[in-house]
């Protein structure tokens, strides 16, 4: 692994994890780092196609303590002390990437539309294009399916659900359900510089 030699440190320390965490199976969704009284604390956001479970992030924690702890982080963060956080991006994350709508696969939605309009669904599917939408139908108690091109989404968000009327699905839109990902998980890791010696 080569650490990148251009652009700001927050770019170089995004690059740098992005390749460990991908490597581990999972994407790194956002990197911020921040001062907290003598040390630094590094906050990392990892997300998967099957979610994000404890164990997980627990072993993610190890794999970017590692990383920083290296040649090619320190190269990137000095010897200042740090303060690690892993976690999952949580249900109020914006869904902006295809990836995310895929992720988001028997939630419901709220989709505010650019020509001013907005939408509730649960995905069906999506696509790199679109996605495909349950919505209410013109006859209550009725559904119908509705597409929408990613182009027309001004901003969209999982709704969330505490329980659902409709049990006939296999629970994907429940939060008791096992999607882990939906919870905002952390495991911190603190290091110290005394630690090392």
């Amino acid at each position: 692994m080569s650490t990148p030699r251009t652009g700001s440190p927050a770019d170089r320390l995004q690059a740098l994890l992005e390749l460990a965490i991908s490597a581990a199976g999972y994407d790194l969704e956002a990197v911020r780092v921040s001062q907290v009284a003598r040390r630094r604390r590094v906050e990392v956001v990892v997300d998967g196609d099957q979610g994000v479970s404890l164990d997980a992030v627990s072993d993610l924690t190890r794999v970017v303590s590692d990383v920083l702890d290296g040649p090619e982080g320190t190269a990137v963060m000095g010897e200042q002390a740090y303060l690690l956080e892993v976690s999952s991006p949580g249900t109020d994350r914006p869904l902006t990437l295809p990836k995310h709508w895929r992720r988001a696969k028997g939630r419901l939605v709220r989709s505010v539309l650019r020509n001013g309009g907005d939408v509730t669904g649960r995905v069906l599917d999506s696509d790199d294009e679109g996605v495909l939408l349950e919505v209410p139908g013109k006859k209550k108690g009725q559904t119908e399916q509705r597409r929408l091109a990613f182009d027309e989404v001004a901003k969209a968000r999982v709704e969330i659900e505490f329980s659902r009327k409709d049990d006939e699905d296999d629970g994907a839109g429940d939060l008791a359900g096992d999607d882990e990902a939906d919870i905002d998980i952390a495991d911190i890791a603190d290091v110290d510089e005394d630690e090392e010696g």
